[in-house]
């Protein structure tokens, strides 16, 4: 009864504090996230088409680019120590994410550069993507850490699975439109339509993320000193056994999901006969199989996540296990092509990546509020660095992996059973890593022992 009491007597502001951010507020975030896709979209994947066909580019280039921007992720810990030392979190994702916008709009601009010199055409391409990585690894490490900072721990999980479903909603719906609204296709038109997307998304961003920053943080069980100097950052991290277990799994795992990313279709199109229409209609196939696979770990992760500890952690075993399943049939078929169901296989595929990526963000999520200083910015850039160089190992590996297979067989059904062979492998060892996650033992200055189910902490 005093308890209740107690609770009772508490005032609004008090009981908002242990709260943290509302589930609207965590909405308002994730229309920042889906910004964010929306304007990487148009220049990692429409633009590169635009390369190839229109400008008749040779195939690598576009993959030379993206690899750039990736690299230029390795900054991560860099953006989110200065946005953990700085005095504001929205500044850093509002200057990323309008750095990236207008990179964006001038990688558009390049189309005219090569038509006029490649070589104009090449140098302001490499400058613009090397911005658009800035502002990608600015704008997104910032808003986890400001989300991992702000959000209560038993929420934390849901809310990642929230704002990753609003991007991928945002990307298809700016698919779409930037679509319909690039028809008849002219170089100035895709400048056009970037600008204003660009515009756009920015607008709705500085709306959406209006006084979040200024919301009260949930209560912690511990009072937290503010993050040091970057080294002392980012040293805190490393000898954490949590958080370096935790790196090591995005990276394995996250290059198993990225191997398979740039010979998927051509796979389709060369065992399966299936024409260009047909394979990207397979892609839309699996990133529907991503969103439930997404959808299904959120709502689950909601209702059972407090009567079942450790869901998070069954999640991330449970879908690197069940993609690796279905990368090991998908090197069988190769065998049986084309009479096989390709698109189921796809689609499983797509909804083991889905269950388990959404998981492993819940557990950063988790995860980087756990620092015995403020430094999510630093966890969350870490972590994010680890992804980028996964990513952008993970195009060149199968390309390449691909490539010498074919040339050691002389068999297209071979060389590609192999690579997707190797995905499986890396996917089996994720999950053999990620069973250890969580194992960290109880600290020395008296915090609370980790749990080893990665259930979230409960604000006391």
């Amino acid at each position: 009864m005093s308890a209740l009491n107690s609770l009772l007597k508490r005032s609004p502001e008090a009981r908002s504090r242990r709260k943290g951010l509302s589930w609207l507020a965590i909405i308002r975030l994730g229309l920042v996230q889906a910004s964010l896709g929306s304007v990487v979209v148009l220049t990692n994947s429409t633009l590169n088409r635009v390369f190839i066909v229109e400008l008749g580019l040779i195939a690598m280039l576009p993959g030379i680019l993206v690899g750039i921007h990736y690299a230029v992720q390795l900054a991560r810990p860099v953006w989110g120590h200065k946005s953990d030392i700085g005095s504001s979190r929205t500044l850093w994702i509002l200057s990323g994410l309008a750095l990236l916008a207008a990179s964006g709009t001038g990688a558009s601009a390049t189309t005219l550069l090569f038509e006029w010199g490649f070589a104009a055409g090449l140098a302001a391409a490499i400058l613009a993507y090397i911005l658009i990585g800035f502002g990608v690894g600015a704008c997104g490490t910032s808003l986890l850490a400001l989300m991992a900072a702000k959000t209560a721990p038993e929420r934390r999980a849901p809310a990642a699975t929230i704002t990753w479903l609003m991007m991928i909603a945002g990307i298809a719906i700016t698919s779409i439109v930037t679509g319909l609204a690039l028809e008849p296709y002219s170089h100035a038109r895709l400048i056009a339509v970037t600008a204003v997307t660009g515009i756009a998304v920015f607008v709705i961003s500085v709306i959406a993320i209006s006084g979040i920053e200024q919301q009260p943080s949930p209560d912690q069980p511990h009072a937290k000193d503010k993050a040091g100097n970057f080294r002392e950052s980012l040293m805190e991290v490393w000898h954490d056994p949590e958080a370096r277990m935790l790196t090591l799994f995005i990276f394995m795992s996250m290059l198993a999901y990225s191997t398979q990313d740039l010979i998927l279709e051509p796979y389709a199109g060369l065992l399966f006969g299936m024409t260009p229409g047909e394979s990207t209609q397979l892609s839309g196939v699996q990133h529907g199989g991503v969103f439930a696979g997404m959808a299904a770990v959120g709502l689950l992760g909601g209702l059972f996540s407090k009567r079942k500890p450790g869901l998070m952690k069954i999640f991330i075993v449970t879908g690197c296990f069940g993609s690796g399943l279905a990368l090991a049939l998908l090197a069988l078929s190769a065998s049986f092509a084309p009479a096989w169901p390709l698109a189921f296989n796809i689609f499983v595929l797509g909804v083991m990546n889905g269950a388990f990526a959404v998981a492993a963000i819940g557990t950063m999520m988790v995860l980087a509020g756990r620092g015995k200083t403020s430094n999510e910015g630093m966890r969350m850039g870490v972590w994010g660095a680890a992804q980028a160089i996964s990513f952008g190992l993970g195009g060149v590996a199968g390309t390449v992996a691909l490539t010498l297979g074919r040339w050691a067989t002389q068999s297209d059904s071979i060389a590609f059973a192999m690579v997707f062979s190797l995905e499986a492998g890396l996917f089996f060892l994720s999950a053999l890593i990620a069973l250890r996650i969580g194992m960290r033992p109880a600290e020395k200055r008296g915090e609370m022992r980790s749990s080893p189910s990665l259930t979230p902490v409960p604000a006391e």
